[in-house]
């Protein structure tokens, strides 16, 4: 019989395969932009380097870009590729900015097994960085929720998109 304490333990031990195998095959991949764990620690913030670098996660409702809702662009924070329009973002009620849509050729997607059931990973296309996850429990028009972290984007302002 599986204790609740054995059943935990084994858990863990899939997250962290599972942890080892997604990181392996994120360094392996080739972005356009590519630079060594040290420059990016130079150019990120340490909350920026675990979430983009690291695959890490911002505590739900500590983003302020989780309730902001000005017209512009959400970029990356790390190569300031812009990933959404202000057009597409919603109030998800999850505590993290999400959207239902990103802008053409912005992102790319993985299988991310981190947790016990497989969800689909965000990263940024150009360099790589994660940005958060997209599930299928979006509004319309695309029923995707795009549901990123905060502290791997930037917010551009409309009036400077482009300058």
């Amino acid at each position: 019989m599986l204790t609740r304490r054995a059943f935990h333990i084994v858990g863990l031990g899939f997250a962290s395969l599972a942890a080892t195998r997604s990181a392996q095959a994120g360094e392996s991949q080739e972005f356009e932009i590519m630079k060594s764990d040290e420059d990016w620690k130079k150019l990120l913030t340490r909350a920026q380097y675990n979430v983009l670098r690291q695959h890490g996660t911002e505590p739900p409702g500590s983003s302020p870009l989780d309730k902001f809702y000005k017209p512009g662009t959400y970029n990356c924070a790390a190569c300031d590729l812009p990933l959404y329009s202000s057009d597409a973002k919603f109030d998800s009620g999850t505590g993290w900015p999400s959207f239902f849509q990103p802008i053409d050729n912005a992102i790319g997607t993985s299988t991310d097994w981190n947790l016990i059931y497989s969800r689909t990973e965000v990263h940024c296309r150009r360099c790589g960085g994660h940005l958060g996850h997209v599930f299928d429990d979006g509004p319309p028009p695309t029923g995707k929720r795009y549901c990123m972290n905060g502290i791997a984007m930037k917010f551009v302002p409309k009036e400077k998109e482009g300058a």
